[in-house]
């Protein structure tokens, strides 16, 4: 396994990217490549990653595909599809998004989002991406939400079933999917069924924490990695039992120095 951040320093060339993940003791990263315009810099940082033997983690498509706005729908698509092909490009083990809301807010909750409707929409979506772009190298995936598809390990593995394509895999956010206090207090046997169901598809790891407050009614919230109540000894556990190369991204932190108090904590566990 291997831990991996965004990186706030300034660089240029992918020798400097390079040597900032190897100050920061991360062996995995975020795309420096974002677009197709970003393409012709590729090899340069293809080369570094591999000199200094860092795994490009994924590359984002953040977007809502499922729009209500037909417009909007057809340019996230497009977007989703450009950013697995840049994926594909570079070797990323993963293109990661949302599947999508049916309401307002592009990552927001809906009425609509835990139907049949959502999950057929989903499919078809999903299968459209991937079958546009054909990757070979990496693997279109879904980032597990509190309220949309999939929204745990059991949904996930029925989209996996249901897309029944070759390069759609799974991302792994497993504290998204903690939104009820018999989750929360369930952390260990969450992580552990979705290591078991899902292992063999796991391209990619988001890694985070989370607190509930004493406030009504349930609320929960993302804090630094080692200040929470995700149990992340026993995530490590699970990721070392699949015996793969898989990175580990620390996300959504406010600074520098936040994302190294977390990885030093994420890194104590290793």
């Amino acid at each position: 396994m291997r831990l991996g951040a965004p990186v706030f320093d300034k660089y240029e060339t992918g020798e400097e990217w390079a040597l900032l993940h190897q100050k920061y003791g991360y062996r995995a990263a975020y795309s420096p490549i974002n677009s197709k315009n970003d393409l012709d810099k590729k090899d340069d940082f293809i080369k570094a990653a591999e000199k200094y033997d860092i795994i490009i983690a994924e590359v984002g498509a953040w977007s809502n595909p499922m729009s209500l706005d037909a417009e909007e729908r057809k340019k996230n698509i497009e977007h989703c599809k450009n950013q697995l092909f840049v994926a594909d490009e570079i070797g990323a083990e993963c293109c990661v998004n949302i599947a999508g809301n049916l309401g307002e807010r592009w990552d927001g909750h809906s009425n609509k989002n835990l139907t049949k409707e959502a999950f057929d929409l989903i499919v078809e979506t999903t299968r459209e991406i991937i079958d546009s772009i054909k990757p070979k190298r990496t693997f279109y995936t879904l980032e597990m939400m509190p309220w949309m598809y999939p929204t745990d390990e059991d949904s996930y593995l029925d989209l996996i079933k249901a897309v029944d394509r070759e390069h759609f895999a799974a991302h792994i956010d497993i504290a998204n999917t903690i939104n009820s206090p018999v989750r929360y207090y369930s952390t260990p046997d969450i992580i552990k069924s979705c290591f078991k169901k899902l292992g063999r598809y796991i391209r990619s790891i988001h890694v985070k924490d989370i607190f509930m407050s004493q406030d009504m009614t349930t609320h929960i919230s993302e804090i630094i990695a080692g200040k929470g109540n995700f149990n992340h000894r026993c995530l490590i556990e699970e990721v070392r039992k699949l015996n793969k190369d898989i990175p580990l991204m620390l996300e959504h932190l406010a600074s520098k120095e936040e994302y190294i108090e977390a990885g030093d904590y994420i890194k104590s566990l290793f």
